[in-house]
This record gives structure tokens, C-alpha cells and sequence, in this order.
């Protein structure tokens, strides 16, 4: 089963057992995934399904720290119930010991050296994590490795 089969089999799920987060949350994702796939006119891989999963979360992240300002602990709550929602679709993450090590050898490789190296690093240890760790989480750890 790919993960668009899984996202609706969920989504069925989550409509017999009448969870209304779950359900308006994948709801919201499927016509995303619906978006993208009109543009790219075939239908999603694994690949491009994730990176829609991961445009959404970025989007209600964005909105979370919008509530946080706002000080609406309501509408950050139903967000935080979205994110965990939507997070069991992202393949896992590394862990930072992982990520470190996969990094600084990345970077040994690719020669990057200094802060004016930034752009190459970054090019090359997002390309060798594969989507296995967070975008911030990289650049923070390239930072700190070329200081």
C-alpha cells in the first residue's frame, strides 16, 4: 500500500470512528494531494506525496506561532492536534547523533569549510539527509560545524 492509499484508508477510518480532527485534517491534506497532482498532471509518488505532507506542516506551523502571538491557546491547541495528525506520514527523523555524524562527513566531502561555504554545504548535507531531518535542524547543525 503506497502512502496516498494509506492517507485515504485513514481517512475512511477516521470517518466511521466519527474523529472530526483526524478526519478534517486529512480532508485538508487530500485536496492538497489533489492540487499537486492537477499541476503535475500523473499521479503522486511516495516522494511527492511526503513533500505535500511536509508543505502542510510547514503551513500550520506558520499559523501555531501566528496563535502563539495572538494568544489563542484554543485555536494552538486544534493546530498541535493537526501537526500530530499529519506528522505519522513523514518518514522518521534521524537522530541528532545520526544526523551529526552524516553531516560533518557531507561537508569533509564537499570541502565546505568556512560561513562563505554555506550554500554548498547546505546543498550537500540536504541532499545526503534525504529528507530523514528537519530543514532547521540541518542548517542550525551546518552553522554550528563551520564557525
Amino acid at each position: 500500500m503506497n502512502l496516498t492509499e494509506r492517507i485515504l484508508e485513514d481517512m475512511k477510518t477516521a470517518m466511521r470512528q466519527r474523529r472530526e480532527v483526524e478526519l478534517s485534517t486529512l480532508r485538508l491534506l487530500r485536496a492538497a494531494m489533489k492540487n499537486k497532482q492537477i499541476d503535475l498532471k500523473h499521479e503522486l509518488s511516495d516522494e511527492e506525496t511526503v513533500a505535500v505532507v511536509k508543505t502542510q506542516l510547514k503551513q500550520l506551523k506558520d499559523s501555531m506561532e501566528s496563535f502563539i502571538a495572538g494568544s489563542r491557546q484554543d485555536l494552538l491547541d486544534h493546530a498541535k492536534e493537526e501537526e500530530a495528525v499529519l506528522s505519522k506520514y513523514l518518514p522518521s527523523q534521524m537522530s541528532d547523533a545520526d544526523l551529526e555524524a552524516l553531516v560533518g562527513k557531507t561537508l569533509q566531502e564537499a570541502g565546505a569549510a568556512s560561513p562563505a561555504d554555506m550554500g554548498k554545504a547546505m546543498g550537500a548535507a540536504m541532499k545526503a539527509v534525504q529528507g530523514q531531518a528537519d530543514g532547521a535542524r540541518v542548517k542550525a547543525l551546518v552553522e554550528k560545524l563551520l564557525s
